[in-house]
């Protein structure tokens, strides 16, 4: 299963607590939880690019899976990580005792990131 495409933001579950845990600016997290990011996966086997895009903020990461890579977070935070593939539609990452995990069925991208006991859930579709 590819995840190339683009996809829209439909939902999101808990936002704003994550955002603060992870230490974003109120301001940041007022402007940003409204915007319908769009994001946009280009696969190439085992290599990845993933721009998020959100309002005026670019997001762009590239991984392979199994290797370690250099990865922005969302509060712009460079970390080093290793994604791995589980089966052929779950991308799973820990980073700084985060974990996240990107899950593709059919049209549907759930990504999901708990930190603690916090779980940040987004829903987005392709468009």
């Amino acid at each position: 299963m590819s995840f190339t495409g683009k996809y829209e933001l439909q939902s999101q579950e808990n936002f704003e607590p994550f955002m603060k845990a992870l230490g974003l600016p109120e301001d940041q997290i007022q402007k940003g939880k409204d915007i319908k990011s769009i994001s946009e996966i280009v696969q190439d086997g085992k290599k990845f690019k993933v721009t998020v895009t959100t309002g005026s903020k670019v997001l762009k990461n590239e991984f392979t899976i199994g290797e370690e890579c250099e990865l922005e977070m969302l509060n712009g935070e460079k970390v080093k990580a290793v994604v791995q593939m589980e089966g052929n539609n779950k991308l799973v990452t820990q980073v700084k005792g985060m974990k996240s995990v990107t899950e593709l069925n059919g049209d549907t991208i759930t990504h999901t990131m708990t930190l603690g006991d916090l779980t940040f859930k987004r829903v987005s579709k392709r468009i």
